[in-house]
């Protein structure tokens, strides 16, 4: 009986703090979200976004322990959106990512571990949800693509635009294209 009360009064405060720690963690993400929405400088934008998108991995994580993919499909979602507008906003500011790089190195490389980030997330999650994590990940592909040609424009010069290469896994059964 003593063991049990020693383990409420140890548990208790642990489980308080861990649900004060995810309010934190909402309330963070939207003030990050507030504040890149209103910055209007491509390159503060895109350094901006680095946070930003930590903070939206954290949340989608923690939404994918908890097996909520619809959430985890909303944030990464998000998360697209906002490299676009990113992107964006990089473009209009500083149309030459070769001479002025700053921004753009930042931007490419986030994007590189938000594709990292939605093919973990899609070897796990359920069938029903892989094809919109699809699309995130097609999207997330052709932006960093574009990125890429900004940054580096004389390696692509000679050749089109390649369409995103598909993941190289093996199709999925339960999932119809």
């Amino acid at each position: 009986m003593g063991g049990r009360r020693v383990a409420r009064r140890v548990a208790l405060p642990i489980l308080l703090a861990a649900l004060c720690g995810v309010g934190a963690v909402a309330d963070k993400l939207s003030d990050l979200q507030a504040r890149f929405d209103t910055e209007t400088n491509g390159v503060h934008k895109a350094k901006m976004l680095q946070k930003l998108g930590d903070a939206e991995f954290e949340e989608a994580t923690r939404a994918e322990k908890s097996g909520d993919y619809s959430t985890v499909d909303l944030i990464l979602e998000k998360y697209r959106d906002n490299v676009r507008a990113a992107s964006e906003a990089l473009e209009k500011e500083t149309p030459d990512g070769e001479r002025h790089p700053n921004g753009y190195k930042q931007l490419e490389m986030h994007v590189q571990k938000g594709l990292r980030q939605v093919d973990e997330i899609l070897l796990i999650a359920p069938a029903e949800f892989k094809p919109p994590l699809q699309l995130v990940r097609q999207d997330l592909l052709t932006l960093d693509d574009k990125l890429l040609r900004a940054l580096f424009p004389r390696r692509h010069e000679k050749k089109p635009p390649d369409p995103a290469v598909p993941p190289t896994r093996p199709a999925d059964p339960g999932v119809q294209l």
